[in-house]
């Protein structure tokens, strides 16, 4: 029986030649060009890499100073990570209702939201682009000055997204914040990366992210230097260089990924156009199909369960926020409170696409899927 994994990278020589040139010493820093590469690519002022995704969150909220009480607007849809930040704070996140068909949050019910919280103590919003399709920002960004909060980009599935011609990360967010990698529980090599317009942000953060030391200087090797000084209270989510080295080679080939994506996407498409029971993402902006999210009319867990046992491995984006036990428990949030997110949790599922699957691979998801969907009940 043929296996597909859910996701898996795509790599080549190119990882390895970067990687061995670390290992070798004597060559400029792989960190220090794959930040000034991103920033080329998005079309922003500043980059600072990062460990993992969830550090690039936590320093974005360090470098804006949120403090214990303060609140946060979250999508009740996205990834853990976001709410998640938010606590580590002792801050509260407040959850938003999302759209039906992009996944993203409800530009209306965000507008209420902001209207019944507005506080000295409401200080942002996260905004997340779902499965590589990014939120429409133009209303939102209205609505940010209107209420004086900052927008941080929870754009960890939107590396490489457009909105309205200009890229995630060059837009008007405070921070946009980027995983590489994202899928993975056990990556071979991934990291975070956060991008800003404002420098006074851009040197805060530089300064957070290795325990806010000051030195008067470093050798080539980042040993530190004879005398310093630590003037705030920091974190370490500096990327190692194999690290930088790795996902500066996955940067390179990125227009190839996404191209490689859109193309998987599209055949999934016509595939299931005319499949019972499924129904096909709807791309309302610039969508770079970092997931591939179909909705299953009815009994989506037997659906996922068939595919599992025909080799191809699914997932879910996302089991919403008041759903979590501790969320759920936290704030005493009850099932039917977001009912748009509800009824779309109970219906996606997520198919597998990556640049590295063959096209035999997308055949083969393609007619087991089909199958599946004709005899489902």
């Amino acid at each position: 029986m043929k296996e597909i994994p859910f996701y898996k990278p795509l790599i080549d020589e190119l990882e390895f030649t970067y990687i061995n040139e670390v290992l070798e010493g004597g060559k400029p820093s792989k960190i220090d060009q794959f930040e000034t590469n991103v920033v080329k690519f998005l079309g922003a002022k500043h980059a600072v890499a990062t460990y993992y995704g969830t550090a690039a969150m936590h320093l974005a909220m360090c470098a804006i100073d949120i403090k214990r009480g303060d609140k946060f607007i979250c999508s009740v849809n996205s990834a853990p990570t976001t709410a998640e930040v938010v606590r580590h704070f002792d801050a509260e996140p407040i959850f938003v209702d999302i759209n039906s068909d992009d996944f993203n949050i409800d530009i209306t019910k965000l507008e209420q939201t902001l209207a019944k919280e507005a506080h000295k103590k409401l200080k942002g919003i996260f905004v997340s682009h779902v499965a590589g399709q990014p939120s429409d920002m133009d209303p939102i960004y209205e609505l940010a000055k209107k209420y004086n909060v900052k927008i941080i980009d929870d754009a960890i599935s939107a590396f490489g997204a457009s909105y309205k011609g200009k890229k995630i990360g060059a837009l008007d967010s405070a921070v946009t914040c980027f995983r590489f990698s994202p899928q993975l529980r056990y990556n071979i090599a991934g990291c975070g990366i956060m991008v800003m317009n404002d420098t006074e942000l851009y040197e805060r953060a530089r300064l957070l992210i290795n325990h806010a030391l000051i030195s008067n200087g470093w050798d080539k090797f980042g040993n530190l230097g004879y005398i310093y000084d630590v003037v705030d209270i920091g974190v370490k989510y500096d990327i190692h260089e194999v690290n930088a080295a790795f996902v500066l080679a996955q940067l390179v080939k990125m227009d190839k990924i996404i191209n490689r994506q859109k193309k998987i996407a599209a055949a999934y498409n016509e595939a299931f156009k005319n499949s019972r029971n499924i129904r096909t993402p709807i791309a309302k902006r610039d969508h770079i199909y970092t997931q591939y999210i179909i909705k299953i009319d009815k009994n989506r867990d037997k659906f996922a369960k068939d595919l599992k046992e025909a080799g191809i491995f699914t997932a879910l984006h996302y089991i919403p926020m008041h759903l979590l036990s501790y969320y759920k428990t936290k704030y005493g949030l009850r099932v039917n409170n977001f009912p748009t997110a509800l009824s779309n949790y109970q219906q996606i599922l997520s198919l597998p696409i990556y640049a590295a699957m063959s096209d035999d691979d997308v055949e083969y998801v393609c007619d087991t899927v089909k199958k599946i969907a004709e005899h489902h009940v």
